[in-house]
């Protein structure tokens, strides 16, 4: 209640009749009067000047009353006023949404884009569209079959746009199932509340078969006439006004296709299959913001082979030489050609015909060509050097179209019926230190071969056939004069062998005739006499290596060593050691065996020769012998008065080997009056801090008798007495 004045009220629909407001009169006014949009609804009782609702306000009919109320006197002259009062109509969630069709039906192609719409649902809602009451979600409820446990389809739960999934887009195929139902609803409150009101409708969906399909393998007839671009294919879109692009596989110095927007691929040249014989590229869709479409459909072009390359020699002479005893029938050699047309087809089957031969003596017909392979063979008659030492042919190769002259020549070459033989039967003696150079020639030897010159009938090899086992020898031949030099393969050794009788053979690379054989005028007698050099002494390893402590006793025998005479004399073997101080060279057991004491040189030698050398190399291990020490620039100090917070870093060390981590443990004596100021903690291994217990220093140096420990086996520890300085600070926190 209160008096009359202009007034709005926010009222929610629904609800019943209801008391608004009471209006207090003020003298003279005895009663109110109320006019305006009270639309039957709203009313005032006049004397009580009561506002009111005898039924119920409906923000779907009207969202607004605009009124006006006035104080009466008895007589019913206006006292006051007319006041206005606005009544708002507040809306409440009383409607549920609406679709605006009850069945809704749509076509998706197979393999369309994941996301992209094809069908919308819409809805509506009668309650305030600015309030949660009309905000619409939609959803799919049911989804008819379902085949997989993926949803074909989906929705746009602010748009209601249905479009398939990435399972959809994969999967749909109109020959698996051509029609799908879902059951889209929708729901107001932005479906955020379980009271929200749900609508629901059926989608009827028809899957078609994909518009968009690589089309078959093109063929092209290569080197075509036709006037350029020619149409050879066309694609097309599931979706409309697309632009359409072509991709490359392979990086080419240039693409001869082209597609236009209509999606027809066109070929934009004549190609040459010899240059390219296959072409692999995209055919790609974008929108008109670049985005790609569908998915790139893959064209693969066969260009075709016509026969339009002609036969090839693969040499522009082919030699061949025949021995001159060859039979009839004999293959010779072939004649290789080849065609760059397709491979397998009768356009690169090459033939061959033997067109003409020079000289034709003894008769014109000495050759035959097997026609498919090119090989030739030797007719019944064989060849005779003496009659005509080389032939030329002129062989016709043709692939029934194109034909092609490749020239061979036949070289008649002698056969191997001649031996070689030595000028010297024995080439007597020759005496050799045994400590001469490996390479060194010792022999030069002679054979001759009456064959051909130049061929493999008259080259010489030659061998030590007998007295090497060990290959100590090798005979090189000039290839020019078949001139035999004997070397020394390896070095010589006269206790192993003084004295070596050899039997040199000579051969030809070309086997003999039937009819002949080697015989003892191929072969020679050659001997070797080795003489001694007094060599130096052998040590049996070049290094010997051993290990000791570093606490060794004086005296204690570390490392042996031996050597040996090559010759086998020890009795002229003397001994020396070169070393560092502290260490000795013992010679013991018959100065062939020594005991070692040095960790440097050893040397054996003979007493008229150099020295032999070896190297004895020590291994020293730690041992722990050294007791941990700390290691402080300057004393640790406290700036005075002590507050009772500080600490000092102290570290540990020994002159020991360390490990990776060396471990050091820090304690206090057991002294009471020690462990009443002071304590000391572990920072890691090596470092610890040193704090005092107290504040109640005085100024002055005190000493702190600390435990240090290290870990070794068995371990050693040191008693430390740290002095530690409590002395005025100057602003740099250093002692004054």
């Amino acid at each position: 209640s209160g008096p009359l004045k202009d007034m709005n009220f926010s009222v929610p629909e629904g609800g019943g009749r209801r008391f608004l407001y009471q209006f207090m009169s003020e003298p003279p006014a005895v009663s109110f009067r109320l006019t305006g949009e009270t639309n039957g609804i709203i009313g005032i009782t006049p004397k009580t000047g009561i506002l009111y609702l005898n039924e119920s306000l409906d923000w779907e009919n009207k969202i607004m009353h605009r009124l006006q109320v006035e104080s009466l006197d008895e007589k019913g002259n206006m006292v006051k006023g007319p006041y206005t009062v606005t009544i708002y109509v507040e809306d409440v969630n009383d409607n549920p949404p609406e679709f605006d069709q009850p069945k809704y039906t749509g076509v998706v192609r197979q393999n369309s884009r994941p996301g992209k719409p094809f069908i919308h649902v819409h809805a509506t809602d009668r309650d305030d569209p600015t309030t949660p009451h009309a905000q619409l979600t939609y959803s799919i409820l049911h989804h008819f079959p379902n085949p997989y446990p993926e949803m074909l389809f989906q929705i746009d739960s602010v748009t209601g746009a249905i479009s398939p999934s990435k399972a959809g887009s994969y999967y749909l195929d109109p020959l698996k199932q051509d029609t799908f139902t879902l059951v889209v609803t929708v729901k107001d409150m932005a479906g955020m509340t379980t009271n929200a009101f749900t609508s629901s409708a059926d989608v009827n969906i028809t899957v078609k078969e994909s518009l968009w399909k690589a089309p078959p393998t093109i063929h092209i007839q290569e080197n075509s006439t036709q006037v350029h671009p020619v149409n050879i294919s066309q694609v097309q879109s599931n979706e409309q006004g697309v632009i359409y692009g072509l991709f490359e596989k392979e990086k080419l110095s240039r693409l001869p296709f082209s597609i236009d927007q209509d999606g027809i691929i066109y070929v934009t040249e004549p190609l040459d299959r010899e240059e390219k014989d296959i072409y692999s590229f995209f055919v790609i869709t974008k929108d008109n913001k670049g985005e790609l479409v569908d998915k790139p459909l893959q064209i693969q072009v066969i260009v075709e082979d016509i026969n339009d390359n002609p036969p090839v020699c693969e040499q522009s002479l082919t030699i061949i030489e025949v021995q001159e005893n060859e039979s009839g029938g004999s293959s010779i050699g072939t004649v290789l050609a080849t065609d760059m047309d397709k491979k397998d087809t009768l356009y690169s089957r090459v033939q061959f015909k033997i067109e003409s031969q020079f000289p034709a003596v003894p008769a014109s017909n000495l050759f035959f060509i097997q026609q498919d392979t090119g090989v030739l063979q030797l007719t019944g008659t064989s060849l005779n050097k003496r009659i005509a030492s080389n032939y030329s042919l002129k062989v016709l190769a043709t692939d029934g179209v194109f034909q092609t002259i490749c020239d061979v020549q036949v070289h008649v070459i002698d056969i191997n019926d001649q031996i070689p033989i030595f000028e010297k039967s024995d080439y007597d003696n020759v005496t050799v230190a045994e400590d001469i150079t490996v390479g060194t020639v010792i022999l030069e030897i002679q054979a001759t071969d009456g064959d051909e010159p130049g061929t493999g009938s008259s080259q010489i090899i030659y061998q030590v056939k007998e007295g090497d086992p060990n290959n100590t020898f090798l005979i090189e031949t000039d290839t020019e004069t078949n001139r035999g030099f004997v070397k020394i393969n390896k070095p010589l050794d006269f206790e192993a062998a003084p004295v070596y009788n050899l039997v040199i053979s000579a051969t030809n690379p070309e086997p003999l005739v039937s009819s002949i054989e080697y015989n003892s005028s191929s072969l020679t007698l050659f001997k070797v006499f080795v003489t001694d050099v007094d060599e130096p002494p052998v040590f049996h390893k070049a290094v010997y290596n051993t290990k000791v402590s570093e606490d060794v006793p004086v005296n204690t025998p570390v490392v042996t060593v031996e050597a040996y005479d090559p010759e086998g004399d020890t009795s002229h073997l003397l001994v020396e050691g070169g070393g560092v101080v502290g260490w000795q060279l013992v010679a013991c057991l018959q100065q062939t065996t020594w005991q070692y004491f040095s960790n440097q040189l050893s040397l054996c030698c003979d007493k008229h020769q150099p020295k032999s050398k070896t190297t004895v190399v020590l291994h020293l291990h730690d041992v722990n012998d050294s007791p941990p020490r700390l290691v402080m620039d300057s004393p640790p100090f406290f700036c005075y008065p002590v507050a009772g917070r500080e600490r000092a870093f102290i570290q540990a060390t020994d002159d020991d080997e360390q490990g990776f981590y060396p471990t050091f443990t820090f304690s206090l004596v057991d002294d009471m009056n020690t462990k009443n100021n002071w304590e000391i903690s572990k920072v890691n291994g090596t470092y610890a801090y040193l704090s005092p217990k107290h504040s109640n220093f005085e100024e002055k140096a005190y000493n702190v008798p600390i435990i240090i420990k290290d870990n070794g086996k068995p371990p050693l520890e040191t008693i430390v007495n740290l002095e530690v300085n409590v002395c005025k600070c100057s602003s740099e926190n250093s002692c004054f």
